[in-house]
């Protein structure tokens, strides 16, 4: 379940309360008269059903809720009540399969911010994967796929489409198309200060039979792998199973292929490193299209595809 707070004009409160008591999905509803200071009013709390929250969530904001208060919802991880419990066998659906669109909007949208930090971890997990395409450590390439953060503007890309919310969309664009060249720049730096430090040569990429050769090969399963990474990753930002995030990371080779580019630039290696920008293009175009799909279908299965979300 889900813990819901509504911070309301003292008018509106009454039609809050209304809203919350008729749907079969809310339970232990609390008022607060006058308990909220600034923006003066009422607050009103309720436990909610996972499946229940975006039609109340939606409902609350059809009364001007999100512009003339707030709308808040947290994870509630136990609940011990009768009434919690039927209001969850009453809600229509699965708890596991409904989507909080807001939350899902929300979560994406922090997620795909350009900032300091976006930066230094896709930084570092390209420079990570140069290591491990250095010392041929497939070990390492992982490590660096689990550090790196552009999944998150990836299923903000594919949100921001197919909720109609462009300013969500280019935000996410902007921080992958600022973020990557970014990340192979600074790692191109590093390779150079490696080799010209002797660290390594040529032969580090040269020749055949390397274990992460895997990185620049283009082929059909880069796309299959991506598209199924992607769908999979969007059904758990979708769902409360969010565990398989980690599995997504691991199966697509987007950040191994920025590294692996930085590195083929500084030894001349031109055709890996355009084969390397072609596995990453490949990647993050599957990833979107994927994600976007997966949400195509949510959306269509709720009968909410013609429905834009509201700007918070």
């Amino acid at each position: 379940m889900l813990h819901l707070r509504a911070v309301c004009p003292s008018a509106v409160a009454p039609e809050v309360l209304s809203t919350l008591r008729e749907h079969p999905g809310a339970a232990n509803i609390v008022h607060f008269p006058g308990a909220a200071v600034h923006p003066a009013g009422d607050v009103v709390e309720a436990n909610v059903a996972r499946e229940a929250v975006d039609e109340i969530v939606v409902a609350l904001a059809a009364l001007d809720v999100d512009h003339t208060g707030a709308i808040t919802l947290e994870q509630i991880d136990t609940v011990l009540s009768d009434l919690a419990d039927e209001a969850e066998e009453l809600a229509p659906g699965e708890a596991s399969d409904a989507v909080v669109w807001e939350d899902l909007v929300g979560k994406t949208g922090e997620e795909s911010r350009l900032n300091a930090t976006f930066l230094a971890f896709l930084t570092i997990a390209c420079l990570l994967a140069a290591v491990g395409i250095i010392t041929d450590s497939p070990v390492t390439i992982v490590g660096a796929m689990v550090v790196g953060p552009e999944f998150g503007p990836l299923a903000g890309l594919a949100v921001g489409l197919v909720c109609r919310r462009s300013d969500l969309a280019k935000r996410a664009a902007l921080a992958l198309a600022a973020g990557f060249p970014a990340a192979i720049a600074v790692t191109a730096l590093g390779a150079w200060l490696g080799n010209a430090a002797g660290l390594f040569d040529a032969s580090a990429i040269s020749g055949e039979g390397h274990q992460v050769d895997f990185v620049y090969e283009v082929g059909p399963w880069s796309l299959i792998v991506a598209v199924l990474a992607g769908a999979a990753g969007m059904l758990s930002m979708t769902s409360a199973k969010s565990a398989a995030l980690v599995g997504v990371f691991i199966s697509v080779t987007t950040v191994p292929a920025a590294g692996y580019a930085a590195v083929a630039a500084i030894l001349g290696d031109w055709g890996r490193m355009g084969q390397s920008l072609a596995q990453l293009a490949i990647n993050l175009i599957g990833i979107v299209l994927a994600a976007a799909t997966v949400l195509l279908l949510r959306r269509r299965g709720a009968g909410l595809i013609d429905r834009p979300l509201p700007r918070g």
